[in-house]
C-alpha cells in the first residue's frame, strides 16, 4: 500500500517568505496581533497560505485582460525617419519585421510580447478554476506549470525594454525618432499585473485539496 502524501501544515510546519526557514507554528503570545504570527529568525509577519489569494488574483487578472486588449490594439511605438512614418501595434510591427528580412527578432517579440503574455492569462485563469471547482487532476503537473509561469512571465517586457532604449538613443530632430504610444502603457501595466497576480496566487491551494481529500478519508 501506498503511503499517503504529507505536507507542511499536516506536520504543523510553516515557512517565511522572506527568509525561507521551516519552523513549526509560532505560539500566539498576548503581544501578538490576532491571527498574526512572526517569524522566529527574522521576525518577519508569516502566513500558512497567502490571506485571501484568490479574490486578491482574480482581481488583478481581470485588470490585466481588460487592459490586454488596448494593448494590443493601440499604437505601441512611432517611428519617423526622413519625416515619413506610422505608428504600429505590436503584431504589425511583427509583421513589418518579418517583411524586413529580421524574423529571428519578429519571432523574438512574437513570443515574449504576444504569445507568453496571452498563455500566461490561460493558465492563471486555468489554475484559478481548478482550484475553486476543488479539481484534483495532476496537482504536481499544475504546480510545475505555475512555476514555470512565474518565471517566464518577467522576460515579456522585451517589448517595453526595446522602446525605452530606442526612445533615448533614437532622436535626431527632424531626421530620425522614436515615441511610445498608449499601448506600450497598457502592455506595460498588463506585465506587470500579471506577474502580480502570479505572486498572490498560492500554488499550496492546489495541494489543500488533497490534503481535504486524506482527512475525509480518515474520517
Amino acid at each position: 500500500m501506498k503511503n499517503k502524501p504529507t505536507t507542511a501544515r499536516l506536520q504543523g510546519l510553516i515557512a517565511c517568505h522572506f527568509c525561507h526557514t521551516l519552523s513549526e507554528f509560532p505560539k500566539v503570545t498576548e503581544n501578538t496581533k490576532k491571527g498574526e504570527l512572526r517569524c522566529p529568525c527574522c521576525q518577519s509577519i508569516i502566513h500558512s497560505r497567502i490571506p485571501d489569494s484568490l479574490n486578491r488574483t482574480w482581481a488583478l487578472l481581470i485588470a490585466a485582460i481588460i487592459l490586454y486588449v488596448p494593448a494590443n490594439t493601440l499604437p505601441i511605438m512611432t517611428v519617423i525617419l526622413w519625416g515619413n512614418g506610422q505608428p504600429d501595434t505590436i503584431l504589425s510591427g511583427v509583421i513589418h519585421l518579418f517583411d524586413g528580412g529580421m524574423w529571428p527578432l519578429a519571432l523574438l517579440i512574437f513570443i515574449a510580447s504576444i504569445f507568453i503574455p496571452i498563455l500566461k492569462l490561460i493558465i492563471l485563469v486555468g489554475l484559478l478554476l481548478s482550484v475553486q471547482l476543488k479539481s484534483t487532476w495532476k496537482p504536481k503537473d499544475r504546480t510545475i506549470l505555475y512555476r514555470i509561469t512565474e518565471f517566464i512571465g518577467r522576460w515579456s517586457m522585451v517589448d517595453v525594454f526595446v522602446i525605452a532604449i530606442l526612445v533615448a538613443l533614437v532622436q535626431f530632430g527632424n531626421t530620425a525618432s522614436v515615441s511610445p504610444g498608449l499601448g506600450a502603457l497598457s502592455f506595460a501595466a498588463v506585465i506587470i499585473l500579471t506577474m502580480f497576480a502570479a505572486h498572490t496566487f498560492d500554488p499550496r491551494l492546489i495541494w489543500d485539496i488533497i490534503d481535504d481529500q486524506i482527512g475525509n478519508e480518515k474520517d
